[in-house]
């Protein structure tokens, strides 16, 4: 099943997707595409991957680490899917990071490796937009590289963690304008996920709804404003957003 939060008549409804991507109210109502605004399907914790991919990690000519490298980001950075990011006036370097998603389903503290997938409730697709001007860190990015408001595109739904019969073999691509500029493959990441579970649910309590954003393969590139970006995790979604600057961002709020 897939799991979804949209804004219809300025309430927030929690929806389902049919095998044909049509929204599907909970009273059975099919809603037609434009009709309503796609939200995050889910605003818990979010953990966020640095350099969890081998590729990705020989592509900043670093080795791969020896622990998982992870960050927090804030909800204010969240946005649902075709909705608008912006991006900062007079930066040099805005690049998209397409990743799967891995969303919480059960409390979960110091859960050992072996049971850690049964904590996991389903799956979508995150886009973990970083601005490289202010990059001093790698392994820390400073909250100028990834913490402004529209920056974290996630959705467009959840995908029940059953129906995903092998997460760790999902390609994941990305597009400009319809153009490929990233493909890789999450049987690549360097902490695989019950790894990544054992090891957060041991620092702190993982609850519903709490996202793990599981890192980017290699193949970055600027975006601009104008630029369409679609990331898609097979399988999982295709999440999609446009840039804008930040002057028309400013006028929407």
């Amino acid at each position: 099943m897939k799991s979804a939060r949209i804004l219809f008549n300025n309430e927030t409804l929690a929806v389902t997707v049919n095998d044909q991507d049509q929204v599907v109210t909970q009273q059975g109502k099919i809603l037609e595409e434009g009709s309503f605004t796609w939200l995050p399907p889910c605003e818990g914790k979010m953990f966020v991957l640095a350099i969890n991919y081998a590729d990705h990690a020989a592509e900043l000519s670093f080795k791969a680490p020896d622990e998982p490298l992870v960050f927090l980001k804030n909800k204010n950075s969240l946005i649902g899917h075709d909705q608008q990011t912006y991006r900062p006036d007079n930066v040099d370097y805005m690049h998209y990071e397409c990743e799967l998603v891995v969303v919480i389903g059960k409390e979960a503290k110091n859960v050992s490796i072996e049971d850690a997938m049964d904590y996991v409730g389903g799956y979508t697709v995150g886009n973990d937009y970083a601005i490289r001007d202010y990059l001093e860190n790698y392994y820390r990015p400073n909250l100028r590289v990834k913490s402004r408001d529209t920056c974290t595109p996630i959705g467009p739904y959840i995908v029940d963690a059953k129906d995903i019969k092998d997460p760790h073999n999902l390609v994941l691509r990305t597009y400009i304008n319809g153009e490929l500029k990233q493909e890789g493959n999450t049987k690549d990441l360097v902490f695989n996920i019950p790894h990544l579970i054992a090891y957060l649910s041991e620092i702190m309590t993982l609850t519903p709804g709490d996202m793990i954003f599981t890192g980017t393969p290699e193949g970055l590139a600027d975006v601009k404003p104008g630029d369409v970006v679609t990331t898609e995790v097979k399988g999982v979604g295709v999440l999609k957003n446009t840039i804008i600057s930040e002057s028309e961002y400013l006028k929407t709020i």
